[in-house]
């Protein structure tokens, strides 16, 4: 694929670059960029589930497990896990007050924001070795995927 993005010039893509194509690439943009993130030294799961608390602020565990695509007690236990290394808490639920929240602490806020340093740093360096076509193809690529699944998941 690569060959091929080279030989397209300022598209992009050329004609026969399949779906399939995208996303192998895809897979390996993403799988780099989350090496590349070392704080904290979490597994991909831990480093997800920090970063949709952080993103979206307190969950009950039952959401977690859901939005993550996790069984309840696979987050229990992952959950058990960060709370243990001190980057979550678990608080009551001020709307029910039998329920209870999972929540980002000051330190999983800090281990939250340089995981998400390194993976930028990490993309730009990506970036920085494209020609600028590709690098302009890119800044335009990139956020319009990112719009098209929120208005996806606006939809759903």
């Amino acid at each position: 694929m690569h060959k091929r993005v080279m030989d397209s010039g300022a598209a992009g893509t050329s004609p026969d670059t399949s779906a399939e194509d995208l996303m192998l690439a895809v897979e390996q943009l993403v799988r780099h960029v989350r090496r590349s993130a070392t704080a904290g030294g979490l597994s991909t799961a831990a480093s997800s589930a920090l970063g949709r608390l952080g993103r979206e602020g307190p969950q009950r565990l039952t959401e977690l497990a859901r939005a993550e695509n996790a069984t309840q007690p696979n987050m229990t236990q992952l959950v058990t896990r960060m709370e243990r290394g001190g980057l979550v808490r678990r608080v009551a639920d001020r709307t029910d007050g039998r329920g209870v929240l999972v929540e980002v602490t000051e330190l999983g806020e800090e281990v939250f924001r340089e995981r998400r340093a390194e993976r930028a740093e990490a993309l730009g360096q990506l970036v920085g070795e494209l020609s600028e076509p590709e690098r302009q193809a890119v800044r335009v690529a990139l956020p319009a995927l990112a719009r098209a699944i929120q208005d996806r998941q606006q939809r759903s």
